[in-house]
């Protein structure tokens, strides 16, 4: 058994269940006789005081996942070679004995008599299990599936300590607590990162490591205690398009660019245990996630139960097209959950969301999608479940499913789960898993009533609220030109462009004059003549997990390029195509299919395996376009395949983004503008002079099923996945230190020791107040983690890029924020640094600058802050609704920090950023309903002053406090810390000092 530096009593608790377990009954008790055959964990937690300094691996958290577990179902073990060896180091003999000595020691889980076997059909069992059935509740049968995934993890690990027995009541009694957001902890089985947001939690695990030594403690006591995956996938730029070679090109300077940050990682891998880092060029996190590391049931030990993830990357929420419970958090949630922490969560609400019917011939899974973001929105499911269910559900592929999903952060739904069915069994087989898996699968999660069958009678379950649509409705669409709600029927998109360009500046208006909407702009583009218009797209990209993990668009795209060659029609040579897919198995069933040389044709070459435009990694435009758009302030447009399109996002360039199936980019690249009826107007002029039209070159569902049967096969997943476990040249050639100590250098420029913990001591700072703030920034609504968060590129004249250029570094070697997310005098400088942000005291004036308000100066924002931090002078934000949508972003909220910022007021928060503001030690409050900082009359020139109890436990979740102004005026807010762990966070002034002084006493 593996046994990590550290943990909890309780984790001693919960890990000796599986000593006993094979004596366990089977019985079926109720409910009310399994709570009561409970033991008192306060005796337990005293027995096992002079104890707390072993720690043992629960079932759900077992190392047996590292050596045997990751090859279920592919039989191959990442851990082997020797770029991702397992780092499993062997427990010491003594502490083996201690386990041994004290297990039977250990407090029984209340709920031992439904651990109970599951027989294999041949003889034999699969393993063991917490029966939901042996309940013999009737309410469970009620239970919608998604929260009878939190039910089971809450009964499996319920020691009445860190999960008690009234925790699982709530659950079960979901219909009526959940409606009273009560609060419950939650113990994902793995966490999830990516490169950009995985960077700055390893510096975080390495700063903590020197804390702890600090404070004369043992720096190993900080490691993961669940299983830990980083896919790096965010560093690739589309630097090279339109080239044969540009896979290549750009990897290589991918690598050249971004050597330190990965050998930075490749240390970590083997610094911490239980940590996977798989190298740049595998595909995309999500389908990485979706295709290979998606268990959908572990088996731990001869434990069995759910998979489930959380990830910090908002669009982990993929994996629940898999009937895996996952979900985004902020870098600072998941670097709690990686540290054994339980999530504190509020119990969800469950949107029930029924399908029927089937799509229509033409009609795309993102046209699909994008109805349903739409719907959602307009419903609104912020902060809640969405489970899709209804006859409709036969109709949709596991991709299908997957693209729903993954746009769960854009209608703003924690999670939109798609429950296990036979359409799931089937893609796990196509991906490789082996059929003792599957059947293993299967076994469990029907006789735990988490399979649907629809050949069997379905009782209803309860929602919290009800949708239904009828596939037959939805009708080809894009989204945009700034939000990937704002769905325009394709039918209608030239007169809605037209709006936009009329319309005032806002989320669908760019106010360009009348005369000015006609104009043309005549260039050179490498020696040829070339003309750009308002709307003329100059990005069209096939980007993002949303829709790369979809066979049938991504033919789909190759079948309207193929049509376009033989008609004759090619996109200009101006437009900056790309194909970015989400992992090795797309080239495979591209080339298979025979279509990746069409594509190839129109310039949709491969340019990596990774997330590029859909987060900014665009690249530069040619000079020449560049030049056209900017000095002739054309609205000009970007199409891609990806699932966000806020400003600035994509290229600073592209002020009109839209979102668009795979095929529709392909066809959009062929118009070469978005100002088009397609419909009505053709898109160019064939090789025998006759126009061509949009639908003699849209594929027939017929001819796209026919190329996904026989293009994609299962072995194709197999070797793809097999030789992601051997890396590439380039990562296999890094060389990195053994020490378990990060060793900093003072000169990097891309990994920086952060001031978290510079001098902390071992007294929580306690609740602190605010007094004469001023007001940093004053926004209206909407504003997204894009505005706040360091994203995209550095911009040659921004605080960033001179702490860059002080240091030597040239300007074509700034990169990206995201990959400088490991320094935090970069990122904090980029905070609140996007060039569309609309801050209010500037009158209308777009930019990342405000106004110091003592001296009445225009200042970037970094630069305000700073005079304001240097002059003692506590500084607070104001916003609107919905701040801090979008991506979960853990700079969204640290970043501030560092500029500052000791409190957040506004009419209402996204979910991940409230609770990573936190985390952070910044206090987030809500206006009450009807007022906002203008009803209130409030300028932002105050200075204000939040009057909080002196005391954390005189502070109650959700309470009212007062706030006031120098002029007089005071208003009351709500507190918008959520729980009593929340408050405890902030007693300690965040996340990561609670869990560092509780590590080091113990």
């Amino acid at each position: 058994m593996y046994l990590p530096t550290y943990c909890s009593s309780s984790s001693i608790l919960r890990a000796c269940r599986i000593r006993t377990a094979s004596t366990l009954s089977a019985s079926a008790p109720s409910f009310s006789s399994v709570v009561a055959s409970r033991t008192s964990a306060k005796q337990d937690s005293v027995r096992f005081s002079s104890l707390s300094s072993v720690s043992f691996r629960s079932p759900s958290f077992s190392s047996s996942l590292r050596s045997s577990a990751l090859r279920w179902s592919h039989g191959v073990d990442w851990r082997s070679p020797v770029s991702l060896r397992a780092q499993i180091r062997t427990a010491s003999p003594v502490l083996e004995r201690l386990e041994r000595k004290i297990a039977t020691m250990a407090s029984e889980n209340p709920f031992k008599g439904i651990f109970t076997a599951l027989p294999k059909p041949g003889g034999g069992e699969f393993g063991k299990f917490y029966s939901l059935p042996a309940l013999n509740e009737p309410r469970i049968d009620k239970l919608p599936y998604s929260i009878r995934i939190l039910l089971e993890s809450a009964i499996r690990n319920c020691d009445n300590f860190q999960v008690t027995k009234e925790d699982v009541q709530k659950i079960i009694d979901w219909e009526n607590t959940a409606p009273k957001q009560v609060e419950i902890p939650f113990k994902p089985a793995r966490v999830l990162l990516q490169d950009f947001t995985g960077v700055p939690a390893v510096v975080d695990l390495a700063s903590m490591r020197d804390a702890m030594k600090n404070l004369d403690s043992d720096p190993d006591k900080i490691n993961p205690l669940v299983p830990v995956d980083l896919v790096i996938d965010h560093s690739v730029q589309v630097d090279v398009a339109r080239s044969e070679n540009a896979v290549q090109a750009n990897m290589d300077l991918e690598f050249k660019r971004n050597k330190e940050r990965f050998a930075f990682l490749k240390w970590g891998s083997t610094a911490f245990r239980n940590m996977l880092v798989v190298p740049p060029g595998s595909g995309i996190v999500h389908q990485v996630n979706l295709e290979y590391l998606g268990r959908v049931v572990f088996n731990t030990d001869g434990v069995l139960y759910p998979d489930s993830v959380v990830g910090t990357d908002s669009h982990t929420t993929m994996i629940d097209g898999l009937g895996v419970a996952g979900w985004g958090v902020g870098g600072i949630e998941a670097e709690a959950t990686m540290l054994g922490q339980p999530m504190s969560m509020v119990l969800p609400g469950v949107v029930g969301f029924k399908l029927s019917g089937k799509l229509n011939e033409g009609v795309t899974a993102t046209d699909l999608v994008l109805t349903v973001t739409q719907m959602l929105r307009k419903h609104g499911v912020v902060g809640k479940f969405v489970e899709f269910y209804g006859e409709g559900m036969s109709q949709l592929s596991l991709a299908d499913r997957a693209t729903i999903a993954n746009m769960s952060p854009e209608y703003g739904a924690t999670m939109g789960f798609f429950p296990v069915d036979h359409v799931t069994l089937q893609y796990l087989k196509l991906t490789g898993r082996s059929d003792e898996t599957v059947a293993m699968i299967e076994a469990y999660l029907r006789a735990n009533k988490m399979f649907v069958d629809y050949n069997e009678p379905e009782q209803e379950r309860a929602y919290s609220s009800y949708l239904d649509l009828d596939l037959t409705n939805v009708e080809p669409c894009i989204s945009g030109p700034k939000r990937p709600h704002d769905r325009v029927p394709l039918k209608d998109m030239k007169v809605d462009w037209h709006s936009c360009l009329d319309n005032k500046v806002g989320f669908k208006g760019f106010a360009v004059p009348k005369e000015e909407q006609e104009k043309v702009v005549k260039f050179t583009y490498h020696g040829q003549p070339a003309v750009l218009k308002h709307g003329s797209v100059v990005i069209a990209a096939i980007t993002s997990c949303t829709n790369t993990s979809n066979p049938s668009v991504m033919l789909g795209a190759g079948l309207v390029a193929k049509k376009a060659c033989e008609l004759g029609l090619e996109v200009k040579p101006w437009v900056k195509t790309s194909l970015a897919p989400g992992s090795g198995v797309v080239t495979k069933y591209l080339l298979q299919s025979g279509l990746q040389s069409y594509l190839n044709h129109q310039g949709f070459n491969i340019v990596g395996y990774g997330c590029t435009t859909c987060i900014g990694n665009s690249g530069d435009l040619d000079e020449s376009v560049a030049s056209a758009v900017a000095d002739n302030d054309l609205v000009a447009a970007a199409v891609l395949s990806g699932n966000r399109n806020f400003e600035g996002r994509v290229h600073p360039l592209t002020r009109a983004n839209y979102l668009a199936s795979p095929p529709l980019v392909v066809a959009y690249a062929l118009a070469g503008t978005v100002d088009i009826d397609f419909e009505k107007e053709p898109i160019g002029t064939g090789k025998d002079g006759k126009s061509v039209y949009f639908k003699d070159i849209w594929p027939t569902s017929a001819e796209i099923a026919e190329a996904v049967q026989s293009s994609v096969l299962p072995d194709m997943f197999k070797s793809t996945y097999e030789a992601i476990t051997k890396g590439n040249p380039f990562w296999n050639q890094l060389s990195v230190p053994s020490s378990s100590l990060y060793l900093w250098d003072p000169s990097s420029t891309y990994i920086h020791k952060p001031p978290y913990f510079s001098g902390m001591t071992m007294d929580p700072p306690g609740a602190r107040g605010v007094k004469d703030a001023y007001c940093l920034l004053l926004f209206g609504d909407s504003i997204t983690t894009d505005h706040i968060s360091p994203a995209g590129s550095i911009h040659k004249d921004s605080p960033a890029a001179k702490y860059l250029m002080e240091r030597g570094v040239d300007r074509k070697d700034f990169n990206s924020y995201g990959s400088r997310r490991g320094n935090d005098e970069v990122m904090a400088r980029g905070t609140f640094a996007n060039i569309r942000i609309v801050n209010k005291l500037l009158n209308g004036e777009v930019g990342p600058k405000t106004v110091h308000i003592p001296t009445g100066e225009k200042l970037y924002v970094y630069d305000a802050a700073m005079r304001y931090k240097s002059a003692g002078q506590d500084t607070i934000v104001i916003a609107g609704a919905e701040y801090g949508s979008g991506s979960s972003r853990d700079w969204a909220a640290k970043g501030p920090m560092l500029q500052g910022v000791k409190a957040v007021i506004a009419k209402s928060f996204e979910r991940i950023h409230r609770s990573n503001l936190v985390g952070m030690g910044i206090i987030p409050l809500c206006f009450k309903p009807g007022e906002d900082a203008d009803t209130l009359g409030l300028t932002g020139h105050e200075r204000y002053t939040i009057n909080l109890p002196a005391k954390v436990t005189d502070i109650k979740p959700g309470q009212d406090i007062t706030v006031t102004t120098d002029n007089g005026k005071s208003f009351t807010c709500t507190v918008r810390f959520d729980t009593e762990v929340e408050l405890a966070y902030f007693d300690h002034g965040g996340i990561l000092q609670y869990v560092i002084r509780n590590l080091t006493k113990q």
